[in-house]
């Protein structure tokens, strides 16, 4: 397991990055001031449990203890936007604005994992494939900001 415990450390950090995203996907939804982003938000902390499950898979079939549970981090700052939506109300544009820096941490995280050329080709090709879905959600994210900007 020596030879795997690289590949499986990166994997765990984009497990709990991933989840983060979720978690941060599924209070959005609460937050939100109408149906308009409940069903995308809804959908898109799905799609992110589907990505960690699959990361999760991967770890263990190198035998490593897949991570599942967030950052701490990403748990405090969840609690502050939810203090910050009590004061200020639930404002879409406001959560979106936060959804969308959440979608540029995790896109990060991802590339970064992407640009490690310490990582074997079979966790390099899981990666990818799930980077996929985390740069979809970024750029409708990214766009869906930006048509509320005009």
């Amino acid at each position: 397991m020596s030879d795997n415990n690289h590949d499986i450390s990166t994997l765990n950090g984009l497990i709990e990055t991933t989840i983060d995203s979720a978690d941060g996907y599924t209070e959005a939804a609460k937050d939100s001031d109408g149906g308009r982003f409940v069903t995308l938000f809804t959908s898109r902390a799905t799609e992110r449990r589907e990505v960690a499950a699959r990361l999760q898979q991967e770890v263990a079939r190198l035998g490593g203890n897949p991570e599942d549970d967030g950052t701490v981090l990403a748990g405090a700052h969840r609690m502050f936007l939810n203090l910050k939506a009590v004061v200020t109300g639930h404002d879409d544009k406001a959560i979106v604005n936060e959804v969308e820096a959440g979608e540029d941490h995790i896109k990060a995280k991802f590339e970064d994992a992407l640009g490690d050329m310490e990582l074997t080709p079979a966790v390099r090709s899981v990666i990818e494939g799930c980077y996929t879905s985390v740069k979809a959600g970024h750029d409708e994210m990214r766009d869906i900001k930006h048509s509320m900007q005009h």
